[in-house]
């Protein structure tokens, strides 16, 4: 089944499985955002929106998703939250959005979804302006870390949602121009993990 495929399925249920769970995770990273405004901000792999209530006011924002039935109930939250934000269907992997172009980029959830992390993370890197930061918090593997239930289940969780197996050192040797900032554990004994990088 294809990455849309398996996430119009999940759509109607999604926020049932993970907006508790992820809600506390989501307002504490997105604290990263400061008070500043009139920034152009990005986030890649939306979903249907569960971010948008931790959203400072007074910036221009594009959320961009895969699935249409994902969007349609990020566009419905936006609508109840009175939130201006420009959403669209895209493939984070291969973004139709111009470079240099945004002042923040927000990846939450989402390098351990895609198939191809690396393509999704220099895309993100493509679009920030030199100085930009790249907000991401997501599952990642340490490197030489074992996890073996973790990499046994990765073939089915890769097919129903998500990838367990994805280890971010991996992913950031093979993307240009990006400095690490910031990287600390959040959650599930530091599997999960708040990484702040910069645009160099």
């Amino acid at each position: 089944m294809s990455l849309r495929g398996a996430y119009t399925l999940w759509a109607p249920i999604y926020d049932v499985l993970l907006a508790r769970g992820t809600h506390a995770l989501r307002a504490h990273s997105l604290v990263r955002l400061g008070a500043e405004r009139e920034r152009d901000i990005s986030l890649l792999g939306i979903g249907t929106g569960l971010d948008l209530p931790h959203l400072p006011p007074g910036n221009r924002y594009l959320g961009v998703d895969l699935t249409p039935a994902m969007l349609a109930r990020a566009r419905q939250r936006a609508k109840q939250l009175n939130l201006p934000i420009t959403l669209q269907v895209g493939d984070v992997q291969h973004l139709d959005l111009s470079d240099a172009s945004f002042d923040t980029v927000v990846m939450h959830l989402i390098l351990a979804v895609v198939p191809d992390p690396v393509a999704c993370l220099r895309e993100a890197a493509r679009i920030a302006r030199p100085g930009a930061h790249l907000l991401i918090l997501d599952k990642f593997l340490r490197p030489g870390h074992p996890a073996p239930l973790r990499r046994l289940i990765n073939p089915l969780m890769r097919r129903l949602a998500t990838r367990t197996d994805v280890v971010f050192e991996n992913i950031l040797a093979d993307t240009p121009n990006l400095r690490m900032l910031e990287d600390r554990p959040v959650a599930a004994g530091g599997w999960f993990r708040e990484i702040t990088l910069e645009r160099t």
